[in-house]
């Protein structure tokens, strides 16, 4: 009863943060030369809560805009319930939580606009590492906050290799979430962030073959990597909270 209950008050939590990640994802999704949207497409400008960062993707007439919001509140409230399943009442829990949605906007704001915003990898690695110490000083935390720092500037200097040896294939911003998807590898040890990694990696390989194969794209097509590196590190994380 009690890991139901965690279940579904994640579910919540997901379904609530995944409502509002439409309009951060709209803002974000710009070249890197341009600024942050701060109007929607009907030319509103945007009021509340952050300056306007927080709240529903829809217009005044009721137009929504940006990603689809059902189904980001969709994949947000199903990545928060799976991670309360696999990890129960640990504290480690409150942190995939945090997370998680930004994991999400992540990958909206690349596939979108091919960019990973360093205002937001930049904190998710800081927030990570911040709240991962907290997470070990509570009791039943199921991993290593030494293993996660080591894991996140061990993968942080995987990708900045992989980033110098074939920029067209690995952006800067790559590194910059492998920072903070190292942290949450490394927190559960070694293994975990192997295969969290290949994961990554292999997912982003089927996709550009996947391309490939229906013609959509060649050897030289850029495609967004970073939803790959994200569903590739959750994957890691589900097995490394499972076995925890």
């Amino acid at each position: 009863m009690e890991t139901l209950l965690i279940v579904i008050a994640a579910a919540l939590w997901g379904c609530g943060a995944g409502l509002l990640v439409p309009r951060a994802a709209w803002r974000l999704a710009v070249a890197p030369d341009e600024p942050w949207r701060a109007t929607c497409p009907a030319g509103h400008p945007f009021t509340g809560v952050g300056s306007g960062w927080i709240g529903r993707a829809r217009c005044a007439d009721a137009t929504s805009y940006g990603p689809s919001t059902p189904v980001v509140a969709g994949v947000t409230t199903l990545a928060c319930a799976v991670l309360a399943a696999a990890t129960g009442a640990r504290p480690d829990l409150g942190v995939w939580l945090v997370l998680a949605p930004v994991g999400v906007l992540l990958a909206a704001v690349d596939f979108a606009a091919h960019r990973l915003p360093d205002v937001v990898t930049l904190p998710l690695a800081a927030t990570a590492l911040v709240l991962l110490a907290v997470a070990e000083l509570l009791p039943q935390s199921g991993g290593s906050w030494t293993t996660a720092l080591l894991g996140s500037l061990a993968l942080g200097t995987g990708y900045f290799a992989l980033f110098l040896i074939n920029p067209a294939g690995i952006g800067f911003g790559d590194v910059k979430l492998a920072l903070g998807l190292g942290a949450a590898l490394g927190w559960y040890g070694w293994d975990i962030l192997l295969v969290g990694t290949f994961a990554g990696l292999l997912f982003g390989a089927l996709y550009g073959v996947g391309l490939i194969l229906a013609r959509r794209a060649n050897r030289k097509t850029a495609i967004p990597f970073g939803p790959f590196l994200i569903a590739g590190a959750f994957g890691g994380v589900l097995l490394g909270s499972y076995l925890g």
